[in-house]
């Protein structure tokens, strides 16, 4: 008889996200006249610039003539893109990475689960807590998390690196040795930052006790501020250590359109084996690519006009961050984030969960956001809202919030 991989019920409950749609539905399907303001879940609500509209029509127009028509993608994905993305991501801000280092792929999300598999089961793992949870709940189905522990919401055999206000929301170097390290900054949900500096001596940890990082920097198109590194390797010796996850749907507005890529430098090995042709073998043989017109697409993101239009549209997202960050710092809470990423993080009421604030702003404000809880432990006592909704959303969502 088939067995199935049992890992998989360990997992307590749903997906956070799922979880919250699910409360959400219940509650519009019991309140059908209430007006819902989703500042929930981190999906833009723009539309793609003039740029990419008019590279995706003028795809889909080669793919109608057989002289111009794309079937399966390269491997690593169209060479045009990742020529892009390396010259403009990565070497305009003096790093050597090459276009045959980045893979393209149809999402960071799918990508930040799947890198786990290359790596053996018995690595220890060491995450942000509160952390995105994809990180956890994958390695959780590839039995690599020990036991659960529902008093304290934590696994036996992950390495838990507490992001506080005491710590300014930035972990601290873990005090038991990790083999993979979850880094992602700005931070999702927090919204927090590390210097070059701060980020150099992750580097330099890893490299010494030989670790591999794992760097989501899926929000690094809403950095603001000078010393706020946009990629790992912006720090010396991240080639040996570091791979990057990136991703087009926050910069670009592309969560429905799916694109993303990792980095992997050719110079980070275990032995003689290079994990970059690890993921080469494992790419090939499990992923056929991201559609032709979606790369397109992607190389108009890196166009003059594109990265214009983008930097408008990120604008009005920051402009939303201020608006939220100012908006309850005026109904009497404390707030961090929103300055170099699109996340507000604040923290509840005396007395009140991530989960009862969530059902308190739902009932009483007819407002979604996101418990800090789902992030992890450390994110109890702590709410995430987005910058992600419309201008006239988040007037209304702040206006609601101060009247309670």
């Amino acid at each position: 008889m088939f067995k199935i991989n049992d890992n998989y019920l360990k997992l307590p409950g749903s997906y956070l996200f799922s979880t919250i749609a699910k409360k959400v539905n219940a509650y519009t399907e019991a309140n059908p006249d209430k007006s819902i303001i989703r500042l929930g879940i981190g999906d833009v609500t723009q539309p793609l610039a003039p740029a990419i509209i008019e590279s995706l029509h003028s795809a889909v127009d080669e793919m109608g003539n057989a002289e111009t028509f794309h079937g399966y993608a390269p491997d690593l994905g169209y060479e045009f893109l990742r020529s892009a993305m390396a010259k403009n991501d990565y070497q305009a801000r003096g790093c050597d990475i090459a276009a045959d280092e980045v893979f393209i792929s149809d999402g960071a999300k799918c990508d930040s689960g799947n890198i786990q598999e290359i790596f053996s089961t018995d690595n220890k793992i060491a995450v942000c807590d509160p952390v995105y949870p994809v990180y956890v709940d994958t390695n959780v189905m590839a039995g690599r998390t020990g036991i659960y522990n529902a008093k304290t919401e934590t696994w036996s055999d992950v390495i838990y690196m507490p992001c506080t206000a005491d710590t300014n929301f930035a972990p601290e170097l873990p005090k038991e040795t990790p083999d993979l390290i979850y880094l992602c900054f700005p931070n999702n949900p927090t919204g927090s930052t590390l210097t070059k500096s701060q980020l150099q001596d992750w580097v330099d940890y890893a490299n010494r006790v030989g670790a591999v990082i794992i760097y989501d920097a899926a929000y690094e198109a809403y950095i603001s501020e000078e010393d706020v590194p946009h990629t790992i390797y912006e720090c010396e010796g991240a080639r040996t250590c570091a791979i990057e996850l990136r991703s087009f749907s926050k910069n670009a507005g592309f969560t429905g359109v799916r694109l993303g890529a990792t980095v992997i430098p050719k110079d980070l090995k275990c032995g003689e084996v290079t994990l970059h042709s690890l993921w080469a073998r494992r790419h090939g043989t499990k992923y056929n690519g991201a559609p032709y017109i979606v790369q397109k697409a992607g190389e108009a993101v890196y166009s003059e006009k594109g990265r214009k239009q983008l930097k408008k549209q990120i604008a009005y997202y920051m402009n939303n961050a201020k608006i939220i960050y100012h908006g309850l710092k005026d109904a009497g809470y404390n707030v961090s984030g929103g300055v170099n990423a699109p996340y507000i993080w604040l923290e509840t009421p005396e007395g009140m969960s991530s989960w009862d604030f969530f059902d308190y702003l739902l009932e009483k404000a007819n407002v979604v956001g996101t418990p800090g809880s789902g992030f992890g432990p450390s994110g109890e006592g702590y709410f995430r809202l987005t910058a992600f909704g419309s201008y006239e959303n988040t007037l209304a969502a702040m206006e609601r919030i101060k009247a309670l």
